[in-house]
């Protein structure tokens, strides 16, 4: 029994050994959306830096320029929401030359200001309040999840428009999709702007452009296997 057995199991391996592995015909396409965008709001993140030989008067310069900052954001009617303390440090510093230490204190701020009207404004204020460095400014869409959407949209219609023309030519049809592969990655690019302009105010000059706001392009690229029919 145990030999008969035995036999019946070569017997189906071999089999299905012998049996050719069925190949489905299919198409590997890329395709890509683009959708560009003016952005709504921006982004800054700004920072108050202070030095001083003495750690305690550092730490009380740079809070005092700090709260006048925060008053003037408060001002300038942002929600709470909007606005946040983003890192503070201390740091000591040796001279090796002189033999002695000093220190540098600094605070950045975060800011979301989602009216662009008000960007010069906002600038020039928290440069006259203490901030002596501009760290990052990154404008942005407010409608992203959305725009995101219709390039996801695009890059498949373009990936079936290929595959379409790819198969025309030899009398087959495109049908379902097999597997989807996304290979967008999030960018979110900083036109150029000339925020430091606002520090360079004149009298003479109370109406000018110091921002140049640009496009944001946001982009989907997809894989996509289709079936062949």
């Amino acid at each position: 029994m145990k030999k008969a057995l035995l036999i019946l199991t070569i017997l189906f391996v071999s089999m299905s050994y012998g049996q050719e592995v069925k190949q489905i015909p299919q198409i590997n396409v890329n395709g890509e959306g683009k959708v560009k965008v003016i952005p709504d709001q921006v982004t800054i993140a700004v920072t108050v830096e202070t030095k001083g030989n003495n750690a305690k008067d550092v730490k009380k310069q740079n809070d005092e320029k700090i709260d006048a900052v925060l008053k003037f954001i408060k001002k300038m009617n942002l929600a709470p929401a909007d606005y946040k303390t983003q890192r503070v440090s201390l740091n000591p510093q040796y001279d090796y030359e002189k033999k002695k230490h000093s220190y540098n204190a600094t605070q950045t701020i975060e800011i979301l200001l989602r009216d662009l009207s008000k960007y010069d404004e906002l600038m020039e204020g928290l440069v006259n309040e203490g901030i002596n460095r501009i760290d990052n400014v990154t404008f942005q869409s407010s409608k992203l999840a959305q725009y995101q959407s219709e390039a996801r949209k695009l890059a498949m219609k373009e990936a079936k428009l290929k595959a379409e023309d790819y198969v025309s030519v030899l009398g087959q049809k495109v049908g379902r999709g097999m597997t989807i592969s996304d290979n967008s990655q999030t960018y979110y690019p900083q036109p150029m702007y000339a925020a430091m302009k606002t520090m360079e105010r004149s009298d003479a000059d109370t109406t000018r452009e110091t921002l140049a706001v640009g496009e944001i392009n946001i982009t989907a690229n997809v894989t996509v296997s289709f079936i062949l029919e």
